[in-house]
């Protein structure tokens, strides 16, 4: 197979709604390449069939590729037809699973774009789980640990508040403490009827990831912060608190946000 100059490769994402699904799937994807050459270009609310052979043709002329999420037939025939036609390849990202659900369920589709971002009850829940994350982020308010539906807990760089938003947007309220051995642990935390979750991290990832901040921050590096004497300290001090709150404990050296959160949001649902 010829092989593409070094120039920048094109992905067209197209959707005859917002096309977030397309892209995420298409994100999800590139994590597990060497991508950095590869560009992105995002066409919402297509209406026509001519919209469609125009991007086609950019994408053919470009030698990229497309992923699109058209749930209304004539835009996905036309798709389909002109790829076919111009030597482009096309991904439907959501017709497979259409077509499961039609043979499985013997079911038809609504055919309306944009549902995924209908204002319904699951919209308003993802808002207000945000909010919730927000205002009860990093221990401001102890009192979210007795409301909160997941309460997570760790030491200072072991990603507890982007784990909460993340969360969040699953419509899950989630409240986070830090643990310092210096701050009395909150008698809130021991009453806590939710799941209760400690974050834990491996002393050298730790130390590069708190190294890195305190140069965003403009501080010298070699501040106790990063140093290894104060995270042992610290990590030492976190595992005797979780410990004795007998909570599960994930260490998420290694970890990606999304594989943490599906573990958390597995325990929830075995709760439940």
């Amino acid at each position: 197979m010829e092989k593409i100059g070094n120039g920048p490769h094109n992905i067209y994402i197209c959707s005859d709604a917002v096309g977030e699904t397309a892209e995420a799937v298409v994100r999800a994807t590139m994590r597990q390449f060497a991508a950095e050459q590869v560009k992105l270009k995002r066409f919402s609310q297509i209406k026509t069939e001519d919209e469609v052979g125009q991007i086609v043709g950019e994408a053919a002329a470009s030698r990229g590729f497309i992923a699109y999420t058209l749930v209304q037939p004539d835009l996905r025939e036309a798709m389909k037809e002109e790829a076919l036609r111009k030597g482009v390849r096309a991904i439907d990202v959501l017709g497979p699973m259409m077509q499961a659900f039609i043979d499985t369920f013997n079911d038809s589709p609504k055919r309306q774009p944009g549902l995924l971002h209908t204002l319904d009850e699951d919209y308003f829940r993802r808002i207000d789980a945000i909010e919730f994350a927000v205002k009860y982020d990093d221990g401001k308010d102890t009192r979210g640990l007795l409301l909160a539906q997941v309460v997570l807990v760790g030491v200072s760089r072991t990603s507890k508040t982007p784990l909460s938003i993340y969360l969040a947007h699953k419509g899950i309220r989630v409240a986070n403490l830090p643990l310092m051995p210096e701050v009395k642990i909150p008698q809130e935390l021991q009453k806590a009827a939710s799941l209760v979750v400690g974050l834990t991290m491996k002393p050298e990832k730790l130390s590069a990831i708190r190294t890195e901040r305190l140069k965003a921050m403009g501080l010298p590096f070699s501040a106790q912060y990063a140093s290894m004497e104060r995270i042992h300290t610290e990590l030492e001090f976190a595992d005797t608190v979780l410990k004795s709150l007998r909570c599960p404990v994930i260490d998420v050296t290694e970890k990606a946000i999304e594989e943490t959160a599906g573990t958390i949001i597995q325990w929830l649902q075995n709760m439940s």
